[in-house]
């Protein structure tokens, strides 16, 4: 009988409970809209190097120099293809734009789901090429995804 009466009073009023919850809610869409436009942040980095300074970029990432000769034109087309999720990511982050949030993150996780064939292709190597890729692309372009989806669910009252 106390441990009945010690549990009905221990417990918040019910009118506190949503307002708990809308709380809750609320910091962790802040998070995955922080982590949007975190990777929104990188892309546009990324865009500006591979813009910027073309051939840098492709003597310096690990495995590109062996998918072919240098092409400015195809750099550079990838280029504003990171500068457009880029700003995708990061209006979907400020605006709170589940949509633009999803499709900012689309290329970047086509991108990395490419990138996993081409390393099936070379046979599973663990090397920098590997590392590169895990840490270059798949992480940021996953966790981009994650962050959109679990902003979309929230959204949509999940």
């Amino acid at each position: 009988m106390l441990n009945t009466v010690y549990l009905l009073l221990s417990q918040k009023p019910m009118l506190s409970r949503p307002c708990n919850r809308y709380h809750q809610a609320s910091q962790e869409s802040t998070m995955w809209r922080i982590g949007l436009i975190l990777a929104g942040g990188l892309y546009l980095a990324t865009a500006v190097y591979m813009w910027a300074a073309p051939q840098s970029w492709y003597e310096i990432t690990p495995g590109v120099a062996m998918m072919g000769p240098f092409n400015l034109h195809f750099i550079r087309d990838i280029a504003l293809v990171f500068l457009l999720s880029a700003g995708a990511l990061a209006w979907g982050g400020f605006k709170n734009d589940k949509t633009a949030a999803v499709l900012g993150a689309a290329w970047p996780c086509l991108h990395a789901a490419y990138h996993i064939a081409i390393w099936l292709g070379r046979g599973v190597p663990i090397d920098t090429v590997a590392v590169t890729n895990l840490l270059g692309i798949q992480v940021p372009a996953w966790f981009a995804m994650a962050c959109a989806l679990k902003m979309t669910a929230m959204r949509a009252g999940k």
